[in-house]
């Protein structure tokens, strides 16, 4: 029998369930700590939890029912979580402010598809102040926050996303954001390039009369010039992966913090000693191999270009082939953008009790079609971490079932993103008031004087003071004052 200090001690353990005992609370404890920090687990109503949104009836306080998200009564904790990353987005929201008053997207009709998380809510409220109408649906099933989509859905945009979406749910998400009687998408903002897919198939007269494309993802820009390359790209798109406060904050720095975050909260793994290999050492990968390498990791790399292979050289990392290691790795990493990086022989001879995980955007990276096999069994033991076990014991831990790790099973750092926003919202701007014949049906790079103020935009955070040149100075180096400073063919 279990004895209570005081009568508050007896009540707080009668909260949780009895009849599997202490291990009930402790698995309680471990399955909150482990939640993505979407707040939903603390706000949703478990009552309605079973139920699709699909088959909701839900309004707004306004009487719009044109959304469609898990519980619109979440709205009010949402809108906390906004308020709290527009604290850490001061650039956004100088941006914001600036152009209010001009309206300079007055008259676009965006379409976008991103990630629906505290902090892209505040971009598209800046679009909508801006004077855009704004529809929006989520690039990833797992990595929409509920109370936030709720909280847009209450001040009257269109969204249509929850986190948990099945593959049918997806794409009906998307439909319903492009088709809207009596609406018609001139801008189109993606992440991976679904809804461009999707528009270009679907609906081609709306994709012929669109004024741009901005994508932000590797994915999506590889779809972008395949469409190009194949003559089938009809409007001028934007490549803002590419650009340097893109490639250089979110894909790096933002990943340096966010790989850690998103297996711990996980796996509870230690890192130090530990055996990983991370496919692809482009910015995504020398975060990652950065933060493992400072936990104390042993971090191995593989690469196909000579180029970034001998970085890693450089960088202290051991160039492999994952073939050579891979019965050795305690935790295997993909971000190549690529698919089949991870081929289920190699899963098959991967170790027991090895962690597998995806930091590019597609679930393609790792062939997780493979092991959806009769022989294997899926064992769900936390939100967003499988076991799957082999027929002779072995257990590989999968986790968000091979999709972005970060965005899925944590968080990202708000600051960074205020970077990646603030791109994608002046990559809009410049391409929805560029006059006529300025770009052609092509992909282009961010002008390099709009990287430089998205980069000026955020000096006042860290109370920073650029270096002014003088006219002698500027004369001597064939520089306009205010820049740009260096061309384009610069690398940072």
């Amino acid at each position: 029998k279990i004895q209570f200090a005081n009568a508050e001690d007896k009540q707080e353990f009668q909260k949780y369930p009895t009849k599997v005992g202490r291990r009930s609370l402790s698995r309680s404890i471990s399955q909150s700590s482990t939640d993505s920090y979407s707040s939903a687990a603390s706000y949703s109503d478990s009552s309605d939890d079973e139920t699709s949104p699909r088959d909701k009836a839900q309004a707004n306080s306004k009487g719009s029912s044109d959304f469609c998200v898990k519980n619109v009564k979440q709205a009010e904790f949402g809108r906390r979580e906004i308020e709290i990353a527009e604290q850490d987005m001061s650039a956004l929201i100088s941006l914001r402010k600036r152009a209010q008053a001009e309206k300079p997207l007055a008259g676009a009709k965006i379409v976008g598809c991103t990630h629906i998380t505290a902090q892209t809510a505040v971009l598209i409220e800046t679009l909508v102040a801006l004077g855009a109408q704004c529809r929006w649906t989520a690039c990833n099933i797992y990595s929409t926050q509920n109370e936030v989509a709720a909280a847009l859905a209450e001040t009257g945009v269109p969204v249509f996303a929850w986190k948990g979406e099945s593959e049918d749910d997806f794409w009906w998400c998307i439909d319903r954001c492009v088709n809207k009687e009596g609406w018609q998408a001139n801008m189109i903002l993606d992440d991976g390039g679904d809804l461009t897919h999707w528009v270009y198939k679907k609906y081609p007269s709306v994709f012929k009369k669109a004024q741009g494309i901005v994508e932000e993802s590797v994915t999506g820009v590889h779809r972008l010039y395949q469409l190009s390359k194949a003559g089938k790209l009809c409007v001028p798109a934007m490549n803002v992966n590419d650009s340097v406060t893109k490639q250089k904050f979110d894909n790096l720095y933002c990943c340096r913090e966010s790989i850690l975050d998103g297996l711990k909260r996980t796996t509870d793994v230690m890192f130090g000693g530990k055996q990983v290999v991370v496919c692809g050492y482009g910015e995504v990968g020398k975060g990652c191999c950065s933060a493992l390498k400072a936990m104390g990791a042993i971090v191995c790399i593989t690469e196909i270009d000579p180029i970034c292979a001998l970085q890693g050289c450089m960088d202290g990392f051991r160039v492999v082939k994952l073939n050579e290691v891979i019965r050795q790795m305690d935790i295997v990493i993909t971000c190549t953008g690529n698919k089949n990086v991870v081929t289920r022989d190699q899963l098959d001879r991967i170790k027991n009790g090895c962690i597998v995980c995806n930091m590019g955007h597609s679930n393609t990276e790792i062939d997780v079609a493979s092991l959806r096999s009769p022989e294997l069994t899926w064992e769900r033991v936390r939100s967003q971490v499988d076991h799957v076990i082999w027929p002779d014991g072995k257990r590989v831990i999968l986790l968000a079932e091979g999709r972005l790790l970060n965005l899925s099973c944590s968080t990202v750092p708000t600051f960074v993103l205020s970077i990646t926003a603030t791109t994608q919202a002046l990559a809009l701007i410049e391409l929805f008031n560029a006059p006529e014949g300025r770009y052609k049906q092509d992909v282009y790079l961010l002008p390099k004087k709009m990287d430089e103020y998205v980069a000026s935009l955020h000096m006042p955070n860290f109370d920073a003071h650029l270096t002014e040149l003088s006219d002698e100075q500027a004369k001597y180096m064939g520089l306009n004052k205010n820049g740009p400073f260096k061309p384009n063919y610069y690398r940072y």
